[in-house]
């Protein structure tokens, strides 16, 4: 299904207000399989909303129009959509009743003919209710395209949607089923390459890389009537995925919201070990991220900060084995950054020592980490220490 947005209102187009209906408007219809492709802001005139709703009648085969469904003057979109349609207006008999109640629940406030405008509906619509308002909207088909109206007010948009139109669209359209792959030590230039093939010729489902600090996400997207329709056609091209180029390797956790931190720590509760960490150029940032991953899980045992700059990979090897003693925990790791002669203000060289000790010996490794901003080095020398301590895990 393809879908519009139309934002009616001249204060969009001045700048007074932010669009953020669009914003959520989007991402609803995203999780409904529904494909908006076109937004568009038109002001409080009937002439110009007649020739966006033209166009959008030609295009799209939801348009979704927003405001201008209040009881002044330049409140014009359910007339508007009318005369577009070719219908009349009438009034809605629930949304007649609330107008009633609410001015006989408040004496003072004078009914006017102006507010019964909110209890209108295009003839042949389908009401929707205002849940946080008085205004009521609307959802009507004619020759193929179904338009909806909504009021302008995000907290009135978002429960009408929500309560009354959400429910429809959920009839009348598959759902986007989506799930993330995390992946740490390619790049993203390089997970693109190896991935060509597939992201040139997607259709659905589809995959979109998204590069992060260090890290790369894949997003598998479907529109399936279920879970489980879904599920088949996403584990089918992750395990496309995952059997290119040794990609597995890199892999590391499912999920948005995930982390390597987040990863690490629930390893660490899973196999019931904890960890003590010495750090030398890092600033103490890997013991912060750690310590805070999980709430109430005794996986962190604590540890120190050794000056500004690392030094050499024996000392790290034998701050690990010491920390992991001093501090009486089943791991030992020790982070040292060294920073390059070469290294300029702007663009720091550095490379980072890695040690893990714990009670069958200790793993060392060196990883050169580039040329970047001391803040960036700082992280992916912690990312490095952190998919390390995965891979022994």
């Amino acid at each position: 299904m393809k879908a519009e947005l139309i934002a009616v209102g001249t204060e969009i187009l001045t700048g007074q207000i932010v669009n953020t209906n669009a914003q959520f408007l989007s991402e609803k219809c995203a999780e409904l399989g529904i494909d908006v492709y076109f937004h568009t802001a038109v002001g409080d005139n009937a002439n110009r909303l007649l020739s966006v709703l033209e166009v959008a009648s030609q295009r799209s085969d939801l348009v979704i129009l927003c405001g201008g469904l209040g009881p002044t003057e330049d409140d014009l979109t359910k007339q508007t959509l009318a005369a577009f349609l070719g219908r009349n207006l009438v009034f809605d008999d629930e949304a007649m009743a609330k107008l009633d109640r609410f001015f006989a629940s408040r004496p003072g406030r004078v009914r006017t003919p102006n507010n019964e405008r909110q209890a209108q509906i295009v003839e042949g619509s389908f009401a929707l209710q205002n849940p946080t308002g008085l205004a009521v909207g609307g959802m009507i088909e004619q020759d193929g395209v179904s338009y909806v109206v909504l009021p302008g007010p995000p907290s009135e948009l978002k429960a009408m949607f929500t309560r009354s139109l959400q429910p429809l669209l959920i009839q009348s359209s598959q759902q986007l089923y989506s799930r993330v792959l995390r992946f740490f030590g390619i790049g993203e230039s390089q997970l693109v390459t190896v991935l060509a093939d597939l992201i040139d010729k997607q259709t659905d489902p589809t995959l979109a890389p998204y590069a992060k600090v260090g890290e790369v996400t894949l997003r598998l997207s479907t529109k399936a009537t279920s879970q489980e329709v879904a599920d088949q056609r996403l584990n089918q091209l992750e395990e496309e995925i995952l059997q290119r180029d040794k990609l597995a390797d890199y892999f590391y956790a499912y999920g948005e919201e995930n982390s390597l931190v987040q990863t690490v720590a629930v390893r660490l509760v899973a196999k019931q070990e904890s960890i003590a960490i010495v750090e030398q150029g890092t600033g103490g940032l890997l013991q912060a991220e750690l310590s805070l991953a999980l709430e109430n899980q005794a996986y962190f045992s604590g540890g120190k900060v050794i000056g500004q700059q690392g030094t050499g990979s024996g000392r790290c090897w034998e701050e690990a084995g010491r920390i992991r003693q001093d501090l009486q925990a089943d791991l030992g790791l020790s982070v040292s950054v060294l920073i390059k002669p070469e290294s300029t203000e702007d663009n720091v060289l550095a490379k980072v020592c890695l040690a893990l000790a714990s009670t069958s010996g200790i793993a060392q490794m060196e990883v050169d980490l580039g040329g970047y901003s001391w803040s960036h080095i700082r992280q992916l020398a912690v990312m490095q220490a952190l998919d390390f301590v995965r891979k022994t895990l």
